[in-house]
């Protein structure tokens, strides 16, 4: 793990490369969560602000799921382009290179790639690697990162980067939360961030359809009392009645996990690439993040996911035999 003076050290080498760097690039994971979109472009608001431009790409399929409209979507109208590769590219909150998805060529042909992270499974793939376990999320860096480099934060670039604090800890409840979270939060807060309207957007804004496919996810749910696990799945037939996509289902996961007899919880929806992918939320006792990364994912200890070539039969069974019995 690196220690607090050597992550110091490449933090100051990050901010040389970047402030010396003709063009800038930045990418986030497949599949982007808060963590990896406030990160992204709470890192590309700034460097707009400090008179820089930051070509922003998001692998295939690329979309922003609809609860992170608010944040400035308008800065991916600057696209990341192979044919014309940045000097510099940041990759944020990607765990593994596989985690670039189809952009992992990045990997290859940027002359410097910065990889700023949380994941502790993170092997680090950059020229240079910032990555943290003991952060609480990807934006603390980005943060550390800005003030290195002397770039401004507005409330712009604060509410993108409280986004992160916000979803990685949910809403501040998970153990990964720490003084150094709040702090931040505090000076964030302090900068203009504006949690009301993270708090509406991600949390309290669904589309109808939502209540019946909760409807049908939850009659399915079922409690292994032996190894404490509930588990529910999604089916693509699902979404299509209601009118819906996946990725305005991402909080039916906490739904599952409310059950107080479960010290994890599973969510299993069919993909429509074919196969499965499956959320996994743990309560604590159980390293679900483990469980993922053994899968072919990845995640933190209370929190993780994995795409299953099979069927959800299969992919339950999976993860059943590598939770221990109560």
């Amino acid at each position: 793990m690196t220690g607090a003076a050597e992550l110091s050290e490449r933090i100051r080498q990050a901010a040389e490369v970047i402030g010396g760097s003709g063009s800038l690039g930045g990418v986030c994971h497949e599949r982007p969560d808060g963590d990896a979109l406030g990160s992204m472009l709470g890192f590309a608001a700034s460097a707009r602000l400090a008179g820089r431009s930051v070509h922003l790409a998001i692998p295939s399929p690329g979309a922003v799921p609809s609860r992170y409209r608010f944040l400035p979507t308008d800065l991916l109208s600057v696209p990341l382009s192979r044919s014309d590769v940045p000097q510099t590219v940041l990759a944020f909150d990607c765990a593994s290179v596989d985690r670039l998805g189809n952009l992992d060529w990045l990997s290859q042909e940027a002359e410097n790639l910065v990889v700023v992270d949380h994941h502790v499974s993170n092997p680090g793939f950059g020229t240079i690697d910032l990555v943290d376990p003991g952060a609480s999320a990807t934006v603390e860096l980005v943060f550390d990162l800005l003030l290195e480099l002397g770039w401004p934060v507005d409330e712009v670039v604060a509410t993108c980067l409280l986004t992160g604090l916000v979803t990685d800890t949910g809403r501040f409840q998970y153990s990964n939360t720490t003084p150094r979270t709040h702090r931040l939060a505090a000076r964030l807060l302090e900068a203009g961030a504006r949690p009301e309207v993270i708090g509406q957007a991600v949390y309290e804004e669904e589309p109808f359809g939502l209540l019946s496919v909760a409807g049908a996810v939850l009659s399915r749910a079922r409690l292994d009392t032996e190894r404490g696990v509930v588990w529910s799945v999604l089916y693509a037939d699902d979404l299509e009645k209601a009118s819906l996509n996946g990725e305005e289902t991402e909080l039916l996961i906490d739904l599952v996990r409310l059950p107080r007899e479960a010290g994890v919880a599973m969510l299993i929806r069919e993909a429509e690439e074919g196969g499965v992918r499956v959320s996994l939320r743990s309560r604590g006792e159980v390293n679900v993040g483990a469980i993922a990364e053994a899968l072919g994912g990845g995640g933190h200890h209370n929190a993780g996911g994995f795409a299953f070539e099979g069927d959800p039969s299969g992919a339950l069974a999976a993860v059943l035999q590598r939770v221990p019995l109560g």
